[in-house]
């Protein structure tokens, strides 16, 4: 074997590891929040996790009321879990209502 393909080898193998050890150490070191609420009135949204881990984060999507305006969309701050993350909006028809969760 040339050093070319031993270096090739070392090279993949030295990948292939680093890619196992991020695998196997990620779903341990990233337990997502659980158990989520989301609470909405026509302009505002909060939300609120009460299991896992990490942080969570209210999104609320909505429809200017003039045609062809696009939507509107409204994000809370970044929360750890127990903690409410809130949103206000413009009082326009609500579309959607979600939690992101890192």
């Amino acid at each position: 074997m040339g050093t070319k393909a031993r270096l090739a080898t070392a090279v993949t193998l030295s990948a292939l590891l680093t890619a196992g050890t991020l695998a196997a150490t990620a779903g341990a070191a990233s337990a997502a929040p659980t158990d989520c609420t989301v609470t909405y009135g026509s302009n505002w949204a909060q939300s609120l996790c009460t299991g896992g881990a990490g942080e969570h984060r209210v999104s609320m999507l909505q429809q200017h009321f003039m045609p062809g305006a696009g939507g509107i969309i409204c994000q809370g701050n970044w929360a750890p879990v127990g903690a409410v993350s809130y949103t206000s909006c413009a009082n326009h028809t609500i579309v959607r209502v979600w939690v992101d969760t890192r």
